[in-house]
């Protein structure tokens, strides 16, 4: 009704108030006015009140029923108001919020942090978003995600700080698990990358203990492998103890914890060793240790035992199901390693007992062309264990001296091509004989070409009659073209020829000797090789 006063004050027409013929003054008029001005601002006063108590009411219901925790501060930090959802996270009820500072309600560590960005604030610059840890009436630490600004009034000035915190307990755990398997990855990656990359198994399982411990948060972890010969358990690698306890573990399958594991196949948690009435028994050195928690997982690879895996902690220990299958993860890449390391030593034996067994034929054959050739007892012998001298002292690399050994054992191979009319001709050969006896490092070339693994040894008996100076055969190489392992068993296949006795002459004196091949330097033999021959004799 009120709010038609004004059109029926200020109608239209003739009928206005501001017509002579109403009858009212100039001064009435202008009092009627101001009245009528007066009333539309207090009717507009009266709405906006309405309005803002409706905003108002707005506000609070959101303010009230939020899913977020909102937080009022004064410029000085202080709670002025509180939403039921912000008591509930902190543990507080409402009215114990109020007059609390930011200090009270942070992680002490986070206070400083807290503090700068409320000066931010007041200085009236905005923040993003960003994270804090909430410390709660019971104790506990709760990570939250904050969306602070500041409320200023229709003047500009600042009244308050709003804080909308939101608890983001569930995505940090999502991020601590991602992060986890992250971490667990990257920890069987370096174990796989040990695992290939080496053949020594302690620095392998070094490795597989420090991760189990880092990863498994876990005191102490140790690996004993299995003796099939011995049907026992024994210690082999540990990380974390602070005593030599374990070093010593020698078990029978069935005995102690361990023996148990590897008799039966399965794992085993005991949660209180110490309580235990088998806990200690076996191993008393172990009371030092002050161990609480026991778990031993069996090693198994191809469906064998490999050994016990056994991981120790001081104290109980709260496992997840993804705890334990990372547990059982490790013991499988123990068991992986403890596998491939079996693997290459059998393998690396069988090689070293095939290469034995290369080198015992390669030495009676060497004793066969003795015999037949009428040679000294021992010359291939003797050369071969001094022409591996001269290259030592050449600095000849050692995966050649193996290839040099084969070759002097094997240097007159191709005289098995030989007529034995020649071979064992006492007098001077003629022309033609010459020719065919010339031809015993071709047929040694022949021969060693069609095995693989002496090829690499064919230097010497091809090519141990080749001269410095190209007067040699059968090739007539000069100088550096002579390989050098030939180079060096030249001048030790003269050096015992000439000392030892033979069907067709005595052997010379040491001088002689000595003196002939000093002469022979830069002739028939390279000087270099027969000056460290020289030093090599003194």
């Amino acid at each position: 009704r009120l709010s038609l006063f004004p059109f029926v004050l200020f109608g239209s027409g003739s009928s206005g108030l501001g017509n002579k013929e109403s009858g009212y003054s100039q001064d009435d008029q202008e009092a009627i006015e101001a009245l009528s001005v007066a009333f539309i601002e207090a009717l507009m006063r009266k709405r906006a009140e309405q309005a803002l108590r409706k905003n108002e009411k707005l506000y609070r219901a959101l303010f009230e029923h939020s899913n977020d925790a909102i937080f009022l501060l004064g410029g000085d930090g202080v709670h002025i108001s509180a939403n039921l959802k912000a008591a509930k996270l902190l543990g507080y009820d409402r009215e114990e919020l109020i007059g609390m500072t930011t200090k009270d309600i942070v992680a002490p560590r986070e206070y400083p942090d807290a503090k700068s960005k409320l000066d931010v604030l007041l200085s009236g610059q905005s923040l993003p978003l960003y994270e804090r840890v909430f410390h709660t009436k019971d104790g506990f630490d709760i990570p939250v995600e904050i969306n602070a600004t500041l409320i200023k009034d229709s003047r500009g000035d600042a009244t308050y700080i709003q804080s909308i915190a939101r608890n983001i307990t569930k995505r940090k755990q999502a991020e601590e698990r991602i992060q986890q398997q992250v971490q667990r990855l990257t920890a069987l990656r370096t174990i796989d990358q040990a695992i290939i990359g080496s053949i020594d198994l302690h620095l392998t399982l070094d490795i597989l203990l420090k991760e189990i411990t880092e990863q498994l948060g876990i005191d102490a972890a140790c690996v004993l492998l299995y003796n099939p010969n011995m049907q026992s358990l024994e210690y082999a690698n540990g990380c974390g103890f602070r005593t030599s306890a374990l070093q010593y573990t020698n078990l029978r399958l069935g005995e102690g914890y361990a023996g148990k594991v590897a008799l039966e196949r399965r794992s085993i948690h005991i949660d209180n060793i110490v309580e235990d009435e088998n806990g200690l028994k076996s191993a008393p050195l172990l009371a030092d240790e002050r161990f609480v928690t026991y778990y031993g997982v069996p090693l198994i690879a191809k469906g064998k035992i490999k050994g016990v895996l056994e991981i120790f902690h001081r104290a109980s220990l709260d496992v997840t199901s993804e705890w334990l299958e990372f547990l059982d993860m490790l013991a499988g890449q123990a068991a992986i390693a403890i596998e491939n390391t079996e693997l290459f030593d059998n393998l690396q034996k069988a090689n070293f007992e095939l290469t034995l067994a290369y080198d015992n034929t390669l030495e009676g054959w060497s004793r066969a062309l003795e015999l037949r050739d009428m040679e000294t007892m021992g010359h291939s012998q003797r050369v071969t264990d001094m022409t591996m001298r001269l290259a030592r002292a050449l600095d000849v690399s050692e995966n050649k001296l193996i290839h040099i050994r084969r070759g002097a054992l094997l240097h007159d191979i191709g005289k098995m091509g030989i007529p034995d009319s020649i071979l064992h001709k006492q007098g001077k050969l003629t022309d033609e004989e010459w020719e065919i006896m010339r031809k015993h490092p071709v047929y040694a070339q022949r021969f060693l070409s069609q095995i693989d693994y002496l090829r690499p040894a064919l230097e010497i008996p091809y090519c141990h009659h080749e001269k410095w100076d190209g007067t040699g055969y059968p090739q007539g190489l000069s100088g550096e073209q002579i390989p050098l392992a030939a180079r060096i068993f030249a001048v030790v296949d003269v050096w015992d020829a000439l000392n030892s006795d033979r069907p067709y002459r005595e052997a010379w004196s040491q001088e002689k000797v000595l003196n002939y091949i000093q002469e022979q330097a830069g002739k028939h033999f390279d000087l270099q090789v027969v000056e460290k021959f020289f030093n090599l004799l003194s």
